[in-house]
């Protein structure tokens, strides 16, 4: 039987040059790493235990891959001891593909309800790469004004108006802390292309047309 490696959570001590990325050593090497050359400027180090890169002194990348998420719960415990342990902002991004995505709902609820955190799904590493580019000269601009770095869900879960979001046709408690955590506002939930709703609620017709009714009916809508 062997023991697996007692991993730190993160090296206390990084530092990241402005407009840097430190990767993992385990990355050197690989799709994603290769498509981040030339593109930003990414140093290898090794030590940096559960964080996969980081993006800036306070905010870090945990990546879940579809062999992770088919391998057992290990990636959720990974998931929680980080968050457990540190104070950087961490965002998850996860591999969804056909092969996965029956895993996909029960990681959104982890990540975003139960451990408040930035879940970004993608279909591969090449995707993953050209998202995590676009979140360094965002962040490099003004950290401020990234996109995927949203308000807390404490800030989200304001009563009025997660009570307002759970009115529309088949959105429960769950569905409304998704929706939110997702779009930050009913405005931007109720403007929101079907593509962007399918990354919350799934593939379905009936939610789009339902939500445009509702938006419709309560003037959300521009």
């Amino acid at each position: 039987m062997t023991t697996k490696p007692n991993f730190p959570v993160t090296a206390g001590s990084i530092v990241v040059p402005y407009g840097h990325v430190i990767g993992n050593e385990k990355w050197r090497g690989s799709e994603l790493a290769q498509k981040l050359q030339g593109k930003i400027r990414l140093i290898f180090e090794d030590g940096l235990g559960l964080v996969d890169f980081h993006l800036s002194n306070r905010t870090c990348i945990l990546y879940i891959s579809e062999a992770d998420l088919v391998a057992g719960d290990e990636f959720k415990r990974r998931l929680v001891r980080f968050r457990n342990a540190s104070s950087l902002g961490g965002i998850v991004i996860v591999e969804k593909t056909q092969i996965s995505d029956q895993y996909f709902l029960a990681v959104q609820k982890l990540v975003v309800l139960e451990l408040g955190m930035v879940l970004l799904p993608v279909a591969n590493q090449g995707e993953a790469s050209q998202l995590i580019i676009q979140l360094v000269r965002e962040h490099s601009r003004d950290p401020n004004s990234n996109p995927f770095l949203r308000k807390p869900c404490s800030q989200l879960a304001e009563p009025s108006m997660f009570q307002t979001v759970q009115q529309i046709p088949g959105v429960g408690k769950t569905k409304a802390l998704l929706l939110l955590q997702q779009f930050g506002s009913i405005h931007r939930l109720c403007n929101a292309s079907v593509k962007e709703l399918e990354l919350v609620v799934g593939q379905t017709i009936l939610f789009p047309l339902r939500l445009r009714h509702f938006a419709m009916e309560t003037g959300f809508h521009t």
